[in-house]
């Protein structure tokens, strides 16, 4: 993911819920819509969420320490997780409770009925404006992908997160202006509950879809398909490697990958053949996954009998365990006895 893409959508979105947020509350005060407070709340959220996500990319950048050896990459997780958990408690349960208090008393827009109706399309245009640059800097980096894919493989959060955020807000401004709208029309204040409770219902199921998603990446994700077939190919095309014997990867972050593999090398070369083997290879990973910065590499002599005999180690080398040995032992002393 492009860093800058994902900075420049989250500013977008920022200021777009500053200004929101501002224009929203005053038309609460003069109306007294509930609709319009939860939108309020919402879009205070929000502007706590992209001040997170700044928050969580800044700290991401530190060098890494002998106590965290491979850096702090994985804070921008960890702060987009927190989002998914101020959107579902601030955002989603604020406006379900102010759905069930409004519509214990139901009341009517008497005053500046216009007020809010102008506020919902005005702000309907400024969210249009932040959705539409979330989805070009999502663009850059999604290639044929589909949306729900990019949203779930995503390794960096914050353009999905954005793009959620954004599209939330859209659809909860559209039930805010149908239950303000409603109200209006027919003087029924439940209509004004209903939209409410629309929002906060939408809240809460974008929520826990992003807490689903950032506590995969929390949990650790390995590597794409296409980036294991790239680090596979690579670790194989020269002479210096006869096999993989496994493989493993991890991202550190959003753009660190760790790879660690125990390789099969030639058995007759040198301890000096095998280490420039090895740097070799580890430069051709590099060369074909950029972000491949961490790499493990273990030489080892491949053997097809320790492959099938399934102990994980496929390799003639492998150190017998302790029953195996003894029960050999105890074989090879019944003849004798």
């Amino acid at each position: 993911m492009s860093a800058n893409g994902g900075t420049k959508a989250i500013v977008a979105a920022l200021a777009a819920n500053i200004g929101i947020a501002v224009t929203k509350f005053v038309a609460f005060l003069l109306t007294g819509s509930s609709s319009m407070l939860a939108e309020s709340i919402h879009s205070v959220a929000d502007s706590g969420n992209q001040g997170l996500l700044l928050l969580g990319g800044r700290r991401a950048k530190r060098e890494a320490t002998p106590e965290h050896p491979f850096g702090y990459g994985r804070e921008r997780y960890i702060y987009a997780f927190i989002v998914a958990i101020v959107l579902f408690s601030v955002g989603g349960l604020f406006a379900l409770y102010e759905a069930y208090h409004k519509a214990q008393h139901p009341e009517p827009i008497t005053s500046w009925q216009w007020v809010p109706v102008a506020v919902l399309v005005i702000a309907i245009g400024m969210e249009s404006f932040s959705f539409r640059t979330a989805i070009q800097e999502s663009n850059h980096i999604r290639g044929n992908q589909s949306w729900v894919r990019f949203i779930r493989r995503a390794k960096a959060p914050e353009l999905p997160v954005v793009l959620l955020e954004d599209f939330g807000a859209l659809i909860g401004l559209v039930f805010a202006l149908f239950g303000v709208g409603m109200t209006l029309i027919t003087g029924n204040g439940m209509w004004d509950a209903a939209g409410t409770a629309m929002i906060g219902v939408l809240l809460v199921i974008i929520a826990i879809t992003l807490a689903i998603e950032t506590k995969s990446l929390l949990l650790g994700e390995g590597a794409e398909r296409h980036d294991l077939a790239k680090i596979a190919q690579a670790v194989t095309e020269g002479p210096e490697v006869e096999r993989i014997i496994h493989m493993k990867t991890l991202y550190l972050g959003p753009e660190e990958l760790m790879v660690a593999a125990k390789i099969g090398v030639p058995a007759c070369e040198t301890a000096e053949e095998v280490a420039r083997g090895i740097n070799a290879v580890e430069a051709r990973i590099r060369a074909a996954v950029p972000i491949a910065r961490v790499i493990y590499l273990e030489p080892d002599i491949y053997s097809a009998a320790a492959d099938r005999a399934g102990t994980g180690q496929a390799a003639h080398t492998a150190v017998p365990q302790p029953e195996a040995a003894a029960g050999g032992d105890e074989v090879a002393g019944r003849p004798g006895s």
